[in-house]
């Protein structure tokens, strides 16, 4: 490679992006497309109601990464964010004068429980994150149903839905700002000894041990931040959808889309946050896209696993050195069995 492509400007730009670079490419190409397709996109009104859309799914893929990227999976936030959503309207139905932060704390702290119950479980009962979290997912859900007979009844107050469908100061959502507060949040965490350590543990779970990282309590901790996202991204949903027992479902398989999308190696070890988020953005263009085109979105499920399978193929393709030194990183030190 000459010195001049070495100290072009560009490239070094271009390589700064790292694994992100396609999706933040993609989420340009969509946006434009957008702008073509519908040309009152970009008004200030049709904008912030793009993003309002898209924030709780930017603020579950933010959660979802931090699980991913040490190296498991989360498929009970949609679930998370149904229970929220209903235990709100059902607290509020027998408690009418609540004030709304004191709700939202508890939402909060109970999804953060939640993660705390799939990280214990995976890390110390070593069941897969996988099975954990399904197994956990089932049981929400199953518990909504008989709490509600499948139609809340609870009504949510104005109050506590400024938060999703409100502005502050007259124009901007209370979404933005919760974007913004999230996304600032992560990659500040990411780029904490915390940070480190989650990519190490997801990596090579053996190496980071031998390095001293206290692996089970780095994967809780990263289970009950997705949990207390997914409770927060409830609070969103519950204010611009209102009460419905089905809030939140499909909503896990699409955290892990974007995620995906972003870049981020399914089984750990490689990826940005910023990217992941940047996923859940593409991913709501894209679906918006389709829907000003015509589309049916039934179709949605099926792009969504196109996405999956060709993002996976591609990074498994594409790195296969890696996937080696992995492999052979994670095996004991007295050889294969």
């Amino acid at each position: 490679m000459s010195e001049a492509t070495t100290t072009n400007p560009a490239v070094r730009a271009f390589r700064r992006l790292g694994t992100g670079a396609p999706v933040y490419a993609l989420l340009v190409v969509l946006l434009a497309a957008l702008a073509l397709t519908d040309p009152g996109f970009y008004e200030p009104d049709s904008f912030l109601a793009f993003v309002k859309r898209a924030a709780p799914l930017v603020i579950l893929a933010a959660g979802q990464y931090l699980v991913i990227v040490s190296g498991g999976f989360d498929l009970s936030v949609g679930a998370v964010v149904t229970a929220g959503v209903v235990a709100g309207a059902e607290f509020y139905g027998s408690y009418p004068d609540a004030p709304w932060l004191l709700v939202t704390v508890g939402l909060l702290v109970a999804g953060a429980v939640v993660g705390l119950a799939n990280g214990l479980i995976t890390t110390r009962l070593r069941v897969p994150s996988f099975i954990t979290t399904l197994g956990m997912m089932l049981i929400l859900e199953g518990a909504v149903f008989y709490w509600t007979g499948g139609s809340p009844k609870g009504v949510l107050p104005q109050s506590f839905r400024e938060f999703g469908r409100g502005t502050a100061g007259g124009w901007l959502p209370w979404a933005v700002p919760a974007c913004v507060v999230v996304g600032a949040a992560a990659v500040w965490l990411m780029r904490s000894d915390f940070g480190r350590t989650l990519v190490a543990t997801g990596d090579s779970e053996r190496a980071a041990a031998l390095a001293g990282v206290r692996v089970p309590r780095v994967r809780t901790l990263a289970f009950v931040l997705s949990g207390a996202a997914a409770a927060l991204a409830a609070v969103l949903v519950a204010g611009f959808s209102g009460v419905s027992a089905q809030a939140g479902r499909g909503l896990e398989f699409e955290a892990i889309t974007a995620v995906v999308l972003g870049g981020v190696l399914l089984g750990g070890g490689r990826g940005s946050v910023v990217a992941a988020m940047a996923g859940a953005f593409s991913l709501q263009a894209l679906f918006t896209l389709l829907n000003l085109q015509g589309v049916s979105g039934a179709l949605e499920s099926t792009v969504q696993g196109v996405i999956v399978i060709a993002a996976v193929g591609l990074g498994a393709t594409g790195r296969p050195g890696l996937n080696r030194l992995r492999r052979h990183r994670s095996q004991p030190s007295g050889g294969t069995s």
